[in-house]
């Protein structure tokens, strides 16, 4: 039997979603932070997920069923520099908005702590932060000096907060494992941005067959070489143990 294209669709969906639950917690500056959490199993580890700019939690809807299947629970967070993406509203954003808090970049560094804080509640083990574009760079700045993460994933990271911060600097306080992504064009730029890591905690990846996808979309289908990423987050997850 032929299945209609719009139930397809629909179906295919569902199953993309499946897991997902709306979750809500609260940021130490009063701000509530609306968050899909995607819950596998409590005693394995969890992965904070959070987008790059104009955007919000419904940029991992593909990429979390997949992480979760490499048994990851998931958190995907909406921060509160970000925005409506297709048919989904940024709900952080709209009530930092409401309640008349800064919603600069660097300001969502407050949405995160509160997503760490949130996780822990559930898990007492650290965290993976993953990032994309200034949030991959949030991230990093998340990691520095904190016991409860765990390592860091970056996506296309960048000085995005000149000249109150300088990343190059603050990565310089990272202890943990990090895998940074970069296109090709990104990777000697990021090179000397992340020179302050010690090599053994650093992993720089840049695709060999193609010129690469900045952010969240070299990880996506849309990506004909996102092969090339999953295969060095694989890589990097088993370098964890």
């Amino acid at each position: 039997m032929k299945i209609p294209a719009l139930l397809f669709l629909i179906f295919s969906a569902t199953l993309t979603l499946a897991g997902q639950e709306a979750v809500y917690f609260v940021s130490d500056d009063g701000v509530k932070v609306r968050g899909d959490l995607y819950l596998h199993d409590v005693q394995q580890p969890f992965i904070i997920l959070c987008h790059q700019d104009g955007s919000n939690r419904s940029e991992y809807y593909e990429i979390a069923p997949r992480l979760m299947n490499l048994n990851y629970n998931c958190l995907a967070i909406d921060l509160r520099a970000g925005g409506k993406s297709g048919f989904i509203t940024n709900e952080t954003a709209t009530m930092a908005l409401m309640e008349k808090r800064a919603t600069q970049p660097l300001d969502a560094a407050a949405d995160i702590r509160a997503a760490i804080q949130y996780v822990q509640r559930l898990s007492k083990q650290p965290v993976i932060l993953l990032g994309s574009s200034y949030s991959a760079s949030l991230c990093l700045l998340a990691a520095g000096g904190n016991p409860l993460v765990r390592a860091v994933i970056a996506l296309s990271p960048g000085e995005y907060f000149q000249p109150v911060l300088n990343v190059r600097e603050e990565v310089k306080k990272i202890k943990q494992q990090v895998l940074v992504c970069a296109t090709q064009v990104e990777y000697p730029y990021l090179q000397k941005m992340l020179a302050g890591i010690p090599t053994e905690q650093l992993t720089l990846f840049k695709p060999e067959k193609s010129k690469g996808v900045r952010g969240t979309g070299a990880l996506c289908s849309s990506n004909t070489g996102n092969g090339e990423y999953w295969f060095a987050l694989m890589m990097f997850f088993k370098k964890l143990g």
